[in-house]
This record gives C-alpha cells, structure tokens and sequence, in this order.
C-alpha cells in the first residue's frame, strides 16, 4: 500500500516537529501534508511556520487523507474518533501518539478491521533526534508498519515492538528518559559546581560529554561494557568514579527508576 496524502488530527509541537522532519528529509511534500487545530486563533500564523495547510474541520481532514495521525491530548481522543469514525474506511490507516490510549481502546473506536498503529515518540524528535516505538493493531499490515517506521525515522530512529506491554517499557525508556538523562547531566554538572568550577562551564562539560558518549555508543562495534573499560582503565581516575558508582549500586537504582515508570505507564494505559 502506497500512501501520499498525511493528515495530523492536531498540530501540536509533537505534529510540528513530525511535519518539519517530512519536509527536510523529503519524505513528503507540503502540498500533501495537511493538520488541524480546534480554534481559528492563530491559524494563519501557525499554517506558515509549518509550512501546509491548517484547517479547523478533522472530517474534512480525513476524507483527504490516506494517513491520519492522532495527535491530541490522550482525554480529547475518544471524542475525535467518534467524529472521525463515519470516515474511517478499510484503506485508511490510523497512526495515534496520544500516550495511555491502548490499541484496543483506538480500534474498538473505529469502524471494525481498521488499520490503527500506536507510537511512543519524545520530545528530542523536537531537534530531530527523536526515539519512537510502535506497535501494529490486528488488521496492520507489514507494509503499513514499514512506511510508518521510515516516517517516524525522518525525526530520529523508531523501533516496533512486539506487544503492547513492550510500549510501555518504551514509554519509560525514551518517553521518559529524557528527564533521567537531564538530571543526570545537571547532578554532574552540579557536583562539578560544588568542587569550584563554575556551573554554567561544568553544564556544558556534562552535556558536550552526554552527546560524543552517546554518538560513540550508537556506532559501536564492541560491547557497552567494553566501551567502559576503555575509558576505566585500571588504575586510573575513571576506574574509581565507575567502583563508586557500584558501590552506590546505580544497576538497581535505573532498573527501579525503569521499573516503576513502566508500572505507571501501564496503569495509565489500562
């Protein structure tokens, strides 16, 4: 199935930065883009920032759509899909990141045997370094979840996963993990300060390392525990900065921290 014409029930920051990153890449043209917004204010001003037509009628912007991404807040979807639903058709296919909202909740929603895939995207997506995942409903096809998969791809990487109950481990990784890394980059920073240096300096440090730390890991061709010891080497100062960190045993405090996110993540998509 080939798809041309993209609409975003929403145009949000989460729909902007999806629809800035289909124009860069090329992946679509404005002219076959097209979103909402549920008031006039600010219409115009928006439409030429994203650069597509913005319309306030999400009917209207389903008939002329072949995708339709769902990106309202999680309490406003039920009432779009049932303003949508009288024109949803087999053909169409539904792409929602209202987090909490479980497939079965979008297809029960839907005309039956619809086509719904459900995303978890974050806000790095916003400077096109985003990490999405994604599951498939029980009448998406391979084809559906590949163009899906190479859009999601123009605003960062994207991965399918599974099962339902693996989103919700998404959810905690990359959904909520950029608060985790920024607290880990401000505590170092902040520790940093505390030793003397000033904390504007210690910030950048942190965060220029978080950014080479994690290129480097992205293109690894050795294991992340080998990344480790190549920079601990034995002796050194870095060794005993890692033994104080497993000596504080940081391994139970992200698997708690993952734990337990994913649990809420869970609870709130039941």
């Amino acid at each position: 199935m080939s798809y041309k014409k993209i609409g975003f029930i929403g145009s949000g920051k989460m729909a902007g930065a999806i629809i800035k990153g289909l124009i860069k890449t090329n992946f679509a043209t404005p002219e076959n883009l097209l979103a909402t917004q549920s008031k006039p204010e600010g219409l115009e001003e928006k439409s030429k920032n994203l650069g597509i037509k913005i319309i306030l009628d999400n009917k209207e912007l389903v008939k002329a759509s072949d995708v339709i991404f769902i990106a309202v807040k999680p309490n406003q979807v039920l009432g779009v899909l049932e303003e949508i639903k009288p024109f949803v058709t087999p053909e169409k296919l539904i792409v929602s990141i209202a987090a909490g909202v479980n497939i079965n909740k979008l297809e029960t929603n839907l005309p039956e045997k619809s086509k719904v895939i459900r995303v978890m995207p974050n806000t790095p997506a916003l400077v096109g370094e985003g990490m999405s995942g994604m599951v498939r409903g029980k009448y998406t096809g391979e084809n559906d979840i590949n163009f899906i998969k190479d859009l999601l791809s123009t605003i960062g990487k994207c991965i399918v996963v599974d099962n339902e109950s693996q989103l919700d481990i998404v959810t905690a990784i990359s959904g909520s993990g950029p608060a985790f890394f920024y607290k880990v980059i401000n505590e170092i920073a902040r520790a940093g300060e505390k030793l003397g240096m000033d904390y504007d300096k210690a910030l950048l440090l942190s965060i220029q390392t978080a950014i080479g730390s994690g290129k480097m890991a992205l293109n690894r061709d050795i294991s992340m525990e080998q990344l480790i010891s190549n920079v601990a080497t034995k002796g050194g100062c870095t060794a005993v900065g890692v033994d104080c960190m497993n000596e504080n045993n940081t391994e139970k405090l992200f698997y708690d921290v993952i734990k337990s996110t994913t649990e809420k993540a869970h609870a709130l998509g039941g």
